[in-house]
């Protein structure tokens, strides 16, 4: 896979303006773990594997272990490995984007609730939305994984 273009030099702007919201997710009190978790999930069902690299390092580096990791994408299965906020982010994750495909039901959205505050269940959205924007630039301009660079 050959990278199309850089979109950071590109257009600068637009990517400053991405970090300040990857900036505002770090700060909004959302648990690192959850929205790594949640990030990575994003990333699996959008096929990105310049994201998936990523956040799968990144959870390592947070000592998840790597039987969590290996169960991320069938998350329902896995017990006790997810605490009730991770399924409930994760559930949320799956339906906000495939919203084409779900239209985020009521009951998705009474699920997050009975979990999240107000106030948590925006934050979590707009990390679920940013790595939606993340994966599609990933993807589009062909950026490489880091594994695939070291080989």
């Amino acid at each position: 896979m050959t990278r199309r273009l850089d979109y950071n030099q590109v257009a600068p702007n637009g990517a400053k303006a991405l970090g300040g919201v990857y900036g505002y997710v770090l700060q909004s009190g959302l648990p690192g773990e959850l929205v790594d978790l949640v990030y990575l999930r994003v990333s699996q069902i959008n096929n990105c594997a310049y994201c998936l690299d990523m956040h799968t390092r990144e959870l390592l580096k947070r000592s998840v272990k790597i039987e969590k990791l290996a169960l991320v994408q069938a998350w329902e299965e896995g017990g006790n490995l997810f605490s009730e906020a991770e399924r409930a982010a994760l559930a949320w994750a799956e339906t906000v984007t495939l919203v084409a495909e779900t239209g985020v039901p009521d009951g998705a959205y009474e699920a997050a609730r009975q979990v999240f505050d107000e106030k948590q269940l925006v934050d979590l959205t707009i990390a679920i939305s940013l790595m939606n924007s993340y994966n599609r630039m990933a993807i589009s301009f062909r950026n490489t994984p880091q594994a695939v660079l070291e080989t």
